[in-house]
């Protein structure tokens, strides 16, 4: 494995950061889905809509919805969520991740990985199925598919998704393949970048504990994943990356990734070690710079200055396994607690969840950069 690059160790000692604590800030609930777990979340920017995904584990209802009064309405209709894997071309097989751009587009990523490539397991399939689906907001109407044939979809695990409209391209972290994926939005060509890299792999014997149990399977194998949650700054200059079994934050500008002729050693030199924060496997972005960060065994969401201050935004016990990260045009951060420490595949086969699933908000901070 090659050694960390000397840039991270320039930035580290560049930036100092503090852990700064704010006073508790209220958290709003906006919806409650019973027994079906919310995974991914995110809002338009113009419109400030809800959208919230599900994975396809029972009890399913739908894969993709809006909430529109505090209630699920399928998206964008009916038929779409309808579950199918044996014909996957116009249904949702596995919703892992949304992504509402600037533009007035819903990004979904589909992703159903194969058993040996799924950080959670339970699938006996042998190849992953992925697609990712861009939806016009202004009609509600699926406008592209984007099938990634050129992955190995025995390996891939693709988790979370990001869109850069300066270079036209999507980056994707896949924690199976331990690395990131930059897919061609023109062309429809795919490139795995970072593999095997140090800002990607998780720390070796990094045990996640939260709730003061260990997070381990019916095997009492730990839960392990690579890199995973990845937010873009909105002038899409900088990539941000983490796996959750690290306490490390990456970072790497977007014009390096979008040069498909720099060697792979060259693009490791330009990652950049940003911080020190607690094991996260959601991230997103704000207008002012600051990097929000869920953090599980904290029951908190913190977030990263510009200046380099790592503070909380909120602590609350209801933050279990925070998920995924939207920043609406109303001054809130919306997130989903998916809970999933608490599911009994991680304790001994016992249902430590406390129903219903829900989704939340946040004021955000009332300064750009505090």
């Amino acid at each position: 494995m090659n050694l960390i690059p000397r840039s991270f160790v320039i930035l580290t000692t560049f930036l100092t950061i503090h852990q700064v604590s704010m006073a508790k800030s209220e958290l709003i609930e906006v919806a409650s889905f019973g027994k079906n777990q919310p995974i991914g979340l995110t809002v338009s920017p113009q419109s400030n809509r809800v959208f919230v995904s599900f994975p396809h584990r029972e009890p399913f209802l739908y894969g993709l919805t809006e909430i529109i009064d505090g209630k699920r309405v399928p998206f964008p209709d009916e038929s779409w969520n309808q579950f199918d894997r044996d014909d996957p071309k116009e249904h949702f097989v596995n919703v892992q991740d949304l992504y509402a751009d600037r533009e007035n587009n819903l990004w979904v990523l589909d992703s159903a990985p194969a058993g040996n490539a799924s950080i959670f397991g339970g699938s006996k399939a042998k190849e992953g199925q992925f697609k990712l689906i861009r939806i016009d907001l202004t009609k509600n109407q699926v406008a592209d598919i984007y099938q990634f044939d050129d992955l190995p979809k025995a390996q891939s695990g693709l988790n979370d998704v990001r869109i850069d409209h300066t270079h036209q391209l999507a980056y994707l972290s896949d924690p199976a393949m331990k690395a990131i994926v930059v897919l061609d939005l023109k062309t429809g060509k795919s490139r795995v970048v970072l593999k095997n890299d140090p800002s990607t792999v998780a720390e070796p014997g990094f045990i996640l504990k939260i709730e003061d149990r260990e997070m381990r399977n019916a095997s009492g194998h730990p839960f392990t994943s690579n890199v995973n949650g990845i937010a873009l700054t909105q002038d899409d200059r900088f990539f941000y990356f983490h796996a959750i079994n690290r306490k490390d934050l990456f970072r790497i500008e977007t014009r390096y990734l979008a040069d498909p002729e720099i060697r792979p050693e060259v693009l490791s030199e330009k990652v950049e070690h940003v911080a020190q924060t607690g094991p996260c496997h959601g991230m997103i972005a704000d207008a002012a710079g600051n990097i929000y960060l869920t953090n599980s065994p904290d029951h908190a969401i913190d977030y990263l200055t510009p200046s380099g201050e790592l503070k909380t935004l909120v602590t609350d016990e209801r933050l279990s396994w925070p998920d995924s990260l939207g920043i609406g045009s109303d001054g809130f951060l919306y997130l989903s607690a998916s809970q999933l420490n608490r599911l009994p595949s991680w304790n001994g086969g016992t249902d430590r969840v406390s129903y219903p699933f829900r989704v939340y908000k946040v004021k955000l901070p009332s300064s750009p950069t505090q």
